[in-house]
């Protein structure tokens, strides 16, 4: 305590924690960019949009009814952003499970990605529902009942995140400099790393088995007893091939925090992935071949949804997947990226298909989404990638950690 009884607390490195703070809020790079000037007037009108959704209630935004309580706001920030945030247990099963090193410089900037992919598209559920302070009701099991999959999956995405979040925690001890804490959260990383997978692998196959109870309200298409290891064989493919999109977009924006090591390993971490994510995409279509033929619905194929089906299926299945074994024989990495691009529109118009599109496809009055659903799901995104870019400009992710770590 000094003379003015100004408490300056330091860190271990020395720091004062009022130098600490300003370093944190302080702006890094220049502000005013393409990416800034488009997402903040966006980002305005969507947090107004919010605030008029809290205050006047779900129908002042949404087009949703009682018919189709579950929309844009479910089908893409939660069932879709899930699926994008699959990569974080498949690159941390590969490093820590398999002893897979040269994936280990991405697992950091996988597991932020999927930990801030579930908190905001999970956070996006207060959105939806008309009372959101009954969110807690699905983790109690109240109304539902501890055997109901809603239940398994709101204690899934909990846990879930409690797991990231340790799995993240030493890259945040490295920035505060709490030597003690990281020894200790090191230690903790790979039983982090095993309950996140397993809880993981349960609730991308739960999404989908939240579906199964809808069987007259989705299209014969995109219905199917199997809906649930669809869904979690494609979000492999799915995380996967956002790890290879945001990489991309990593190596370029936040090239100045990644080693000359890291940069050239870059093009032989896609060419791995790639291989990877054909092998599944072709499970994917294999078992979605199996579900059409046991399904027998050939005569639907000759009908406007059924031709939006065979686009999908061959579009952004088959394509990508073919492009991902030509791009991984060939080391062809712009083919990569592409392939993982067409794969990423694929898995969105996919989880579209089942939750929106093709749900109640032959009701008299479709749900569409309002302009103002859209604003507020680009709001979520958008926030998301701005605190995403944040915590790169700080925290050790992308850089190699503070030298003391080696000798903890």
């Amino acid at each position: 305590m000094n003379n003015s009884n100004t408490i300056i607390a330091k860190d271990n490195d020395g720091m004062p924690l009022i130098k600490f703070l300003a370093e944190a809020i302080r702006s890094k790079g220049p502000f005013f960019t393409p990416f800034n000037m488009i997402s903040l007037p966006i980002m305005l009108v969507g947090f107004t949009l919010i605030v008029i959704r809290f205050v006047k209630g779900i129908g002042a935004v949404a087009n949703l009814t009682q018919e189709v309580p579950w929309g844009l706001w479910i089908g893409f920030d939660v069932v879709t952003g899930v699926a994008f945030a699959g990569g974080a247990y498949v690159i941390t099963f590969m490093v820590y499970i398999l002893n897979m090193k040269k994936y280990h410089s991405i697992v950091r900037v996988t597991v932020l990605n999927g930990f801030l992919a579930y908190v905001f598209y999970a956070g996006a559920l207060l959105l939806d529902l008309g009372k959101p302070w009954n969110v807690i009701n699905p983790i109690i099991g109240n109304s539902f009942g501890v055997s109901s999959v809603l239940f398994l999956v709101a204690w899934h995405f909990l846990l879930y995140m409690i797991a990231m979040l340790l799995e993240f925690s030493p890259a945040i001890a490295e920035w505060v400099g709490l030597k003690r804490a990281r020894k200790i959260l090191g230690g903790m990383t790979l039983a982090a790393v095993i309950f996140g997978i397993t809880l993981s692998t349960l609730h991308q196959s739960g999404l989908g088995a939240l579906y199964l109870m809808a069987k007259e309200k989705i299209h014969p298409l995109w219905y199917s007893e199997f809906i649930p290891i669809l869904f979690f064989i494609s979000s492999i493919f799915a995380g996967l091939s956002m790890v290879i999109f945001e990489g991309s977009i990593s190596q370029k924006v936040f090239a100045s925090q990644i080693s000359s090591k890291n940069h050239h390993a870059h093009d032989d971490i896609l060419h791995g992935l790639s291989k990877i994510c054909a092998l599944t995409m072709f499970v994917y279509f294999f078992m979605q071949v199996l579900t059409f033929v046991h399904g027998k619905h050939y005569e639907l194929l000759n009908t406007p949804m059924g031709y939006w089906y065979l686009t999908e299926m061959i579009g952004f299945v088959l394509l990508p997947m073919a492009l991902f074994f030509h791009s991984y024989r060939s080391r062809n990495i712009f083919l990569i990226k592409l392939a993982a691009f067409i794969t990423m529109i694929g898995v969105i118009i996919n989880r579209l298909n089942v939750t929106v599109i093709g749900f109640r496809w032959d009701a008299a009055q479709h749900y569409y989404p309002s302009w103002m659903e859209i604003v507020v799901t680009l709001t979520v995104l958008f926030v998301e990638i701005w605190i995403f870019r944040w915590i790169i400009n700080r925290l050790p992710v992308l850089r190699d950690p503070p030298s003391w770590v080696k000798n903890l």
